[in-house]
């Protein structure tokens, strides 16, 4: 069997290896996927720093774009040069960190005309997010087509704890176009003029020590809350603050007991509802994104036809990117990992070029 590189995680915390794996050939509704682009995560982070479900060595990486080399015989929505951009996460043969990847074609979406690789990769991982905690953890609807009658919740109160992060912009984007009108967000005040553009109507600086206060009194109760940043003390505490008897409270999981620094190991917790002190009646729930596909309709369709229609008719617009450096694979992982690990990226994707291969 041939072989490709790889980057892998080899020991929690320690710098990342590239290993040789083997390039597998796509059977049944499979396709492989020369990987040219992808854009780094958190968990990237919580995998090598935190070792979170990991066995080692991990081939990280979950956000592709690239070219189809190769497709399966059941294979039937994509073709050889195809070009394409989705969120696979399964199995070390489908992850992002080398230079093949071998995945289902339902994890995969033409990238449609006008947008380059790198704008695509910014979308899969986290529209894929959005569209799961909205339906199953709030247990708000988003059908497809979208319905032209108006949302039975078009007034109610959802805040979206973390706007401007990349799930922050695309769950006010798709909310918006849903019908959901009564978006509030929490935000560093130089994104708020941003944000009210792609659907906010009430915007907060998490930073102001009195914010509870603020969004009780642009909305006496809130329902929905997406906790987009899960950290027990940055965030899931600040809601606590002002949640009450009947808010469902969808947080993206890991909770983050303590960040990774260059000096400090980060901590983790799976418990959204023990992590603080809740009032009674309030329901704090943890997204795992990687259940979306018990979905039906979400396995089938959501990347090969919704995600791609929405960012063709400019209903979401591609996250900001910035683009990261270096020579080989290996270092531009290991300088996206280290721009991960110091924060220093703010309402932008760290993007970078996987493959160094010239098919």
């Amino acid at each position: 069997m041939s072989t490709h590189k790889a980057v892998v995680t080899v020991a929690v915390r320690a710098p990342l290896g590239l290993i040789d794996v083997p390039t597998v050939a796509p059977t049944g509704r499979e396709v492989q996927v020369h990987v040219e682009w992808t854009a780094s995560t958190p968990l990237d982070l919580h995998q090598n720093d935190g070792g979170l479900l990991v066995t080692h060595p991990q081939v990280l990486g979950d956000g592709i774009a690239g070219t189809i080399t190769a497709a399966g015989a059941d294979a039937k929505n994509l073709a050889v040069g195809d070009k394409v951009f989705g969120f696979a996460f399964r199995e070390n043969k489908q992850k992002a960190y080398q230079d093949f990847a071998t995945v289902p074609e339902t994890t995969l979406g033409k990238i449609p005309a006008g947008f380059s690789m790198q704008e695509a990769t910014t979308l899969p991982n986290n529209t894929v997010t959005i569209f799961h905690a909205v339906t199953k953890d709030l247990g708000l609807p988003l059908e497809w087509p979208r319905p032209s009658s108006a949302s039975p919740h078009a007034e109610t109160p959802i805040l979206i704890w973390g706007g401007a992060s990349s799930c922050g912009q695309y769950a006010l984007q798709i909310l918006s176009h849903w019908g959901y009108k009564n978006l509030l967000t929490t935000a560093s005040k130089k994104h708020h003029d941003y944000l009210k553009s792609i659907g906010a109507r009430h915007t907060f600086d998490y930073h102001d020590a009195d914010v509870a206060s603020q969004i009780l009194k642009a909305a006496p109760h809130v329902p929905y809350v997406l906790d987009c940043i899960a950290s027990q003390q940055g965030s899931l505490a600040r809601i606590a603050e002002f949640a009450q008897a009947g808010t469902v409270v969808a947080a993206l999981l890991p909770v983050i007991i303590r960040d990774a620094t260059d000096d400090v190991a980060p901590e983790y917790s799976m418990d959204t509802q023990g992590v603080v002190k809740w009032a009674d009646g309030v329901e704090a729930r943890g997204v795992r994104t990687h259940f979306y596909e018990d979905d039906a309709f979400f396995k089938e369709h959501l990347q090969s036809t919704v995600v791609p229609e929405l960012l063709a008719t400019g209903v979401v617009k591609p996250n900001k990117q910035r683009i990261v450096e270096g020579a080989t694979l290996l270092e531009r992982a290991q300088e996206a990992m280290n721009l991960l690990r110091r924060k220093e990226a703010s309402a932008e994707r760290l993007v970078w070029r996987v493959s160094d291969l010239k098919l």
